[in-house]
This record gives C-alpha cells, sequence and structure tokens, in this order.
C-alpha cells in the first residue's frame, strides 16, 4: 500500500504510466490479455489507488450478465440450427454470386444487431465457405465481408455488440432508445443507413463474381424452436423493461441469464445429459468478460486518482470549447485507434471521459457518446486485428488452408468503414446538434 501523501502528489503520473503499460502489454501479448487486465487491477488495489470501498462501484454488473446471459443463448440458438436454415431460405432468393455475398453481409449485420458479433461470424461462415466450395471460388472476400458487416450492425441495438452494452448502460438507455432517442432517430437508423451505402459499395466491390447460385436439394432442418423462441421473448423482455421506472441496474444482465438458465435446464430435461448444459456453458466467451472485470477495476483506480477529469480537460482544451471540433476528433481519432486497439478497452476509457468533460462544459453529452460509438465500432473494420469479429474470420479460413494477406482485407474493409462512417459523422451531428 502506498502511503496516501505520495499518492496525493504522484498518484496520477503512477495511475498512467500503469495504465499505458497495461495497453502496451496488451498489445504484445494479446493472447493473455484477460490476464494483464486483472494483473493490473490487482495492482490498483494493492496500492491503494483504487480504494477498498470504491471496488465494488467501479464494476458495471449489468455489462457483464448481459454478455454472459446472451452469450449462452446464442449457443443454443447456434446447435438448434435456425441461422443454417434461415441463411438457406436467403441462399434460394438470389440469382448470382455477387448478391450472394452482398445478402450474406446484410444477413449477418441483421444477426449481429441481436447477437454477438463473433457468434455471428461463428453461424454464416460456413454458410459462406459451403457456397463457395460449390463454385469453386476464392471464399476470402465473402468472409471479409460477412465480418465487418458483423461489427457494422453492432452498434444497432442496445444488445448488439459489448460496445454497445457499455455506452447503453452509462446512458441508461432502455432497448427503444436505440431506435429513437430524446425525440430523435437513434444509432439503429444512422447505422442502418452506413450499412446501406456499405451495401453498394460490396456490389462494387463483387460486381465481377457473375456465377449462378446452385439450389441445396434439401433445406437445413431446425432440430429445436425454443432457443430461437427464447432469442424473441429476450427481446420483447428488454424492450419491456424499457418501459419500467426506477428500475434495478442489473434489470437486463438479470434478464438475460435468467433466460440462458431457462435454456439449457430446457436442454438437460430434453437432452437427459449435463453436456447438454455444459456445452452452452463453455461457448461463453469468459475471457472477454474476465478482460471487462480487469478494465472496469482498472478505469476505477485510474478516475480515482484523477485522470479521467485530467483528460476531460485536455480534450476540452484541443477542442478549444467548440463542441464541432470535440465532436470531430472523437469520430475520427476513434476510427483511427479503433483500428489497432480492441474497442472495448478503449470505450471503456472514454466514457467517463466524455461524461466528466460534458459537466465541466455544462453541455449534453449525446452526440458525442454516438460518435464515440460509430467511430470505436466502425474503426476496427480498417484492419485484420481491429475487431474480434476479423481475428475470427481469418481463423477460420486460416483452417481451411487460406492466408490473408492485409492487401485482401484492406481492399474490402477501408471503402466498407469509410462509406459507413461519413454519414454517420454527418448524421449524428445533424440530429443531435442541427435539427
Amino acid at each position: 500500500m502506498i502511503p496516501q501523501e505520495f499518492l496525493d502528489q504522484y498518484g496520477m503520473i503512477i495511475a498512467i504510466v500503469l495504465f499505458a503499460v497495461t495497453y502496451v502489454l496488451m498489445l504484445i501479448f494479446s493472447k493473455i490479455r484477460p490476464y494483464i487486465a486483472l494483473g493490473s487491477a490487482v495492482l490498483f488495489i494493492a496500492t491503494g489507488m483504487l480504494p477498498l470501498g470504491e471496488i465494488w462501484g467501479a464494476i458495471d454488473l449489468n455489462v457483464i450478465l448481459m454478455i454472459a446471459g446472451t452469450m449462452g443463448l446464442v449457443a443454443l440458438f447456434i446447435e438448434s440450427k435456425m441461422p443454417a436454415l434461415l441463411a438457406d431460405l436467403i441462399m434460394e432468393r438470389v440469382p448470382n454470386v455477387m448478391w450472394a455475398a452482398v445478402a450474406l453481409s446484410l444477413f449477418a449485420g441483421v444477426i449481429s444487431a441481436f447477437v454477438d458479433n463473433v457468434a455471428t461470424v461463428l453461424m454464416i461462415a460456413p454458410v459462406a465457405l459451403e457456397i463457395c466450395k460449390k463454385l469453386k471460388t476464392n471464399p476470402v472476400p465473402f468472409i471479409i465481408a460477412v465480418a465487418v458487416s458483423s461489427n457494422l450492425q453492432g452498434a444497432a441495438t442496445l444488445v448488439g455488440d459489448t460496445t454497445a452494452i457499455m455506452l447503453g448502460s452509462a446512458l441508461d438507455m432502455s432497448f427503444l432508445d436505440f431506435f429513437w432517442y430524446n425525440g430523435r432517430p437513434g444509432m439503429f437508423f444512422v447505422v442502418e443507413l452506413g450499412a446501406l451505402i456499405s451495401a453498394l459499395i460490396l456490389m462494387f466491390l463483387f460486381r465481377k463474381e457473375k456465377g449462378k447460385i446452385p439450389k441445396a436439394k434439401n433445406r437445413t432442418k431446425v432440430t429445436d424452436y425454443v432457443p430461437s423462441i427464447l432469442l424473441l421473448v429476450l427481446l420483447a423482455l428488454l424492450i419491456g423493461a424499457s418501459f419500467i421506472p426506477n428500475k434495478p441496474d442489473v434489470t437486463n444482465g438479470a434478464i438475460c441469464c435468467v433466460l440462458m438458465v431457462i435454456g439449457l435446464v430446457y436442454s438437460w430435461i430434453k437432452n437427459k445429459t449435463f453436456k447438454a448444459v455444459l456445452g452452452p456453458l463453455k461457448e461463453i466467451d469468459y475471457q472477454t468478460i474476465l478482460l471487462l472485470l480487469g478494465l472496469f477495476l482498472m478505469i476505477g483506480g485510474i478516475s480515482s486518482q484523477g485522470v479521467i477529469d485530467w483528460l476531460g480537460d485536455l480534450l476540452k482544451q484541443v477542442g478549444e470549447g467548440n463542441l464541432f471540433l470535440m465532436y470531430t476528433v472523437i469520430v475520427w481519432g476513434s476510427v483511427i485507434i479503433s483500428a489497432f486497439i480492441d474497442n472495448i478497452p478503449y470505450v471503456m476509457t472514454m466514457i467517463p471521459i466524455i461524461a466528466g468533460l460534458a459537466t465541466k462544459m455544462e453541455i449534453d453529452p449525446t452526440v458525442l457518446y454516438f460518435g464515440l460509438l460509430s467511430g470505436a465500432t466502425l474503426g476496427g473494420n480498417c484492419t485484420p486485428v481491429g475487431a474480434s469479429a476479423n481475428i475470427t474470420g481469418i481463423g477460420i479460413l486460416r483452417k481451411e488452408g487460406y492466408t490473408v494477406k492485409n492487401g485482401d482485407f484492406f481492399k474490402i474493409g477501408i471503402p466498407f468503414t469509410l462509406a459507413a462512417i461519413i454519414p454517420a459523422y454527418i448524421v449524428i451531428w445533424l440530429f443531435f446538434e442541427v435539427i
């Protein structure tokens, strides 16, 4: 434990150094990021930079519960083969390979608006690979298109992505707030505008792929409709809970976890084996949950040492008190940073900074928050390592024997990102500051 007098004088500097070193180590040793974050969190607590009384308050339990519960349900959903059937139905209605690529990407985007991005890629990639095998065409651009579309649509709803969940929790947003917020169109419509323009970009990129799609002899048969029903119930309950005033902070997380437990109990009763329960539980990304736990504590530590307030003042100076300039810096800075750094820790760091900045300037932070979410979400599409969905897609291709070069990814990722972020940048400002 560092003496309080020393912390009062040097605590901010120590916190910044420890936080920066942690980020560098997470970039270098990406496979053990959760343990690095947790180790750093322990140091913040052990040194007294995060007081014991502030530990619980630093953890956003609602976010962790929502992620865990949703991932468990998604695992059951995938096992039911419903996503494969939906893909079959879409493929029956496309005339050629170009439209197959666009349709698969849009389909991945629709699922990703309600399901984790990585899970979405895992659902759709096998379908894309099978189509490419039948057509004897290169699956690399198909999988890349699916991954970047998944990343884009993750910001469309409250449950679409970890960053959306974090922002929704910070702003106490309901499920419907992502559709209509403070009397204006919400992030859903901003994202869908970007998706529409991005689809045109994909049509141009795949314009030479005119081969016919072979029709499947038999559609995929769904083995169980209960997981699909549970996901629909999940969405209905999240929407319903949004109308409850003064609800507990963990309401959404509790809904997700309770429905996951119901799904697991049903699976156990149906299959009469504990493997039916352990399988979906193993599919929960515990690495992400541990990473979030460590990051929550780290953010609590630097906040306790005044770093968040200092960064807010710095951003205010950079923007010279001009809201539009600060908005521009946040959007495009987020795009650049998220192209190389995982957007989860970045967004988690920026949320309290923007909150502090808004308090100091006495402004409504909505435009800055939405700019942060759009920039951080889409920036990950610029590079192969910018988002977990990209890494997952490339890993699937590697297992199939395909090498993804940086140029292969840039050719799709960069124009896709620009086509989505430019209209989002304009529309968010118009919706929340001009109109």
